[in-house]
């Protein structure tokens, strides 16, 4: 496969899952401002920068405004093109991406694609946040979702699958990182006593699609180390990061068809030393570290592995072209 090819899938891959990842932040937390207590909701209203903050673009946003108030932040995640960590950013890449690789995909998967575009860039878009703001995020969310069944329907199970599954996975178990991250620091701002921690981590399991799996498993009293628990390590649930390491590291050894326990590349050495650590690891050991510390560390663990798979499939840097020195009898000739 072409490298160009590769980029274009695993990219796709890693923006339509961004897009849907970032409207749930948005929805969740603005459905929370309602449910809150009053005095609460008006506190967090006036700080959305610990949201930014969580996908490194405080700097960005300073730039553009000045508080970080509920509009400020939503006009700079969900409608600013200008930066690939928004909803609309994310959604124009994905489509570049999948129109420069349309023979790689199925007609469904593209038509979908350019149509949730066409509608999210149009003024249509806008009025209907304006109108309804649940309605708006759970379109953009319902479509990524219907947009990975066509995937997962219409497309040939190959190496081209693999890159994309390869990019979403990535991106989720990613993101699933950084909403534990954003929340526990709103936790922190709003003060953690009461009960208006449960809220916040009530809306973490519904950003994340786990608030049944959690009374499932747990009951019905939510603690944040069973929440971090279930969102980490939990083998079955297909937002934790467990579950999306594995099926990352499933991916990595179809595309090079390496049998697990082997390795023939650093991007393959890195994820099954990482997937075994996740495996055998225990959430009091994560979170004796500091939620924010090991949030971070996972990030970094999900970068590096993200090089090296880049490093190894897709960007090939140029070789370095050596110049030969000229004959010592032809310098000897010019100085004179």
């Amino acid at each position: 496969m072409l490298s160009r090819v590769a980029d274009g899938l695993y990219w796709m891959g890693r923006y339509v899952e961004r897009a849907e990842n970032v409207a749930r932040l948005v929805d969740i937390n603005l459905q929370l401002m309602l449910d809150a207590p009053a005095q609460q909701a008006a506190l967090m209203s006036k700080n959305w920068l610990p949201i930014v903050a969580c996908f490194g673009d405080e700097a960005e946003f300073r730039k553009k405004h000045a508080n970080a108030e509920v509009q400020d932040v939503i006009d700079f995640i969900v409608f600013d093109r200008s930066h690939t960590n928004s909803v609309v950013g994310s959604l124009c890449e994905a489509r570049e991406n999948a129109r420069t690789i349309r023979e790689q995909i199925t007609t469904e998967m593209w038509e979908e694609l350019n149509r949730t575009y066409l509608w999210l860039t149009s003024k249509s878009a806008r009025q209907a946040f304006e109108r309804n703001q649940y309605d708006f995020f759970q379109r953009i969310i319902q479509t990524m979702q219907l947009f990975g069944g066509i995937t997962n329907t219409t497309m040939l199970h190959g190496e081209a699958w693999d890159f994309i599954q390869m990019g979403k996975h990535l991106e989720r178990a990613d993101k699933t990182t950084r909403i534990l991250d954003a929340e526990f620091h709103l936790m922190k701002q709003c003060g953690k006593n009461t009960g208006d921690s449960l809220l916040q981590w009530l809306s973490v399991l519904r950003m994340c699609s786990a608030r049944q799996t959690y009374q499932r498993i747990y009951g019905a009293g939510v603690q944040p180390v069973k929440v971090a628990e279930l969102l980490l390590l939990n083998a079955d649930l297909p937002r934790s990061v467990l579950f999306c390491m594995r099926h990352a590291d499933d991916s990595l050894r179809r595309i090079s068809g390496v049998a697990p326990g082997r390795f023939s590349n650093r991007a393959e050495q890195l994820s099954g030393r990482f997937l075994s650590e996740l495996t055998f690891s225990r959430i009091d050991e994560i979170y004796s570290k500091g939620l924010h510390k090991a949030m971070d560390d996972l990030q970094i663990r999900f970068n590096q592995i993200s090089a090296e798979f880049y490093s190894t499939y897709i960007y090939h840097p140029e070789p370095e072209i050596i110049i030969s020195p000229e004959p010592v009898q032809q310098q000897q000739v010019q100085v004179q």
